[in-house]
């Protein structure tokens, strides 16, 4: 039997996930939390008064599939725009042909727009009045953060509502629905699916019906029928329909969660997690520049003189990427992901530098002491005291102006390294506040420097 047979969802070459769309709210899956009965979208649907709104959530967890159901319960004229395809010169056409539509007939307009986040800042601005007007309600579906991507003005306008990804058991229905759906599924190819062949297929969709549906139908299609004419997907015959694609967009919410994660393994001392995610960002095509600073900012930051070689390995590897390239330059930033999860942290130069920031803020006006200042400007070169000429290599003077004086910016940790920096530094301070002798024990510290 043909697969595609005649038929209103049998038309050539439509994909499973296509023809197996729910067709009522009643029919989806995996949303209870944002469908279900009483609640205020189930609720605004129903009675077609559906206000402009933004769904956003991961692919696959029916974002779109909700705004064909609208489509077909709303009595407002619905229209269907791709952000891909569609610029302001679209946007203008269909609001002047909602607001006709509205002023001659009575009847509203609902525009869907797919992947809402790729219109740029003046195709949003061009929906702006429109919506604002209510000329028509805009549902706007998008997989990226929309708090990111889409302007304030216009997100200010529109309610959001929060998809989640679809889970094992959501996917598991999805799958059965359409292994036993003699019209728009595949139960009439004579198809026997194994509940392991199930589980595996929904597993490795990870919450997506849409590759969830696709496979399926792959193993379908993929799988000969035996004698009896029963085509029998077992675990062997889901595995060999398996093609998983990591899911990673280099600008993309993807981008900045998969990064997220890598710098706090990285400062939470998890080396397998870092390496992992390190893993996910090569392999999705991410710059590795893009992973080298980030490793720099790292070693610097959470690790700092804790263990100073961090920044070296860091910097190194960084290096390396430029000279080596990929895929080579893998097993750097893998040496250095390593080296900076594994050494100890201190973040104590990053408070450091911020608590000087704020001071010099609060006084940029404040003069630097007349005997740091440059010999030639004014200043009395005799003043100065070169510690090279004292015992120790140091002697008591003042560094900050008055107001700051005795202030400390920079608080050493007991971690790694950084403890014989904070031996030593107190000894220093000790010593300029006139607590100990003329000098700190140079020997002592010597190391420390």
């Amino acid at each position: 039997m043909d697969l595609f047979a005649h038929g209103a969802h049998r038309a050539p070459r439509v994909p499973l996930a296509a023809r197996m769309r729910p067709q009522t709210l009643d029919e989806m899956v995996g949303q209870s939390a944002l469908l279900a009965p009483g609640s205020p979208l189930r609720t605004v649907i129903e009675r077609d008064r559906l206000p402009s709104c933004v769904f956003h959530g991961p692919p696959g967890s029916g974002k779109s599939t909700l705004a064909e159901v609208i489509a077909r319960l709303t009595s407002s004229n619905f229209v269907r725009l791709s952000a891909v395809e569609s610029g302001v010169r679209e946007i203008r056409r269909e609001a002047e042909q909602a607001r006709d539509r509205l002023h001659l007939h009575s009847r509203h307009s609902i525009l869907f727009i797919d992947e809402v986040h790729r219109l740029n800042r003046t195709q949003q601005d061009g929906l702006l009045p429109h919506v604002e007007s209510g000329v028509f309600s805009l549902i706007g579906a998008t997989t990226e953060s929309p708090w990111r991507t889409i302007s304030s003005p216009l997100l200010s306008r529109c309610r959001v509502f929060e998809f989640e990804r679809l889970d094992d058991e959501a996917i598991a229905a999805l799958l059965r629905r359409a292994i036993a759906d003699e019209d728009r599924g595949i139960a009439r190819l004579g198809v026997e699916v194994s509940d392991e062949a199930v589980q595996y297929i929904g597993q490795r969709a990870e919450g997506d019906a849409r590759v969830a549906l696709n496979q399926l139908e792959l193993a379908a299609i993929l799988t000969a029928p035996d004698e009896a004419g029963v085509r029998r997907i077992g675990l062997a015959e889901a595995q060999a329909a398996d093609a998983p694609a990591l899911e990673y967009d280099r600008q993309g919410d993807s981008h900045y969660d998969n990064a997220s994660a890598y710098i706090k393994s990285l400062r939470g001392s998890d080396v397998d997690a870092a390496l992992y995610y390190l893993a996910r960002m090569l392999v999705g095509g991410e710059d590795p520049r893009f992973v080298a600073r980030r490793l720099v900012i790292q070693a610097a930051e959470d690790v700092g003189l804790a263990d100073p070689m961090a920044l070296v390995l860091a910097m190194a590897a960084a290096q390396a990427v430029e000279f080596v390239g990929m895929p080579e330059a893998q097993i750097p930033l893998a040496e250095a992901t390593i080296y900076v999860a594994a050494a100890p942290k201190s973040n104590a130069s990053y408070r450091a530098i911020a608590a000087a920031t704020e001071a010099a803020k609060e006084r940029v006006h404040s003069p630097v002491p007349d005997h740091l200042r440059n010999v030639g400007m004014g200043a009395d070169p005799e003043s100065y005291l070169y510690p090279h000429n004292y015992p120790g290599g140091w002697v008591r003077q003042e560094y900050l102006d008055e107001a700051l004086a005795g202030r400390a910016f920079y608080e050493p940790t007991d971690r790694g390294r950084e403890q014989k920096v904070k031996e030593w530094l107190e000894r220093v301070r000790e010593a300029q506040q006139g607590k100990t002798g003329a000098s700190p024990d140079s020997e002592k510290g010597d190391d420390a420097q």
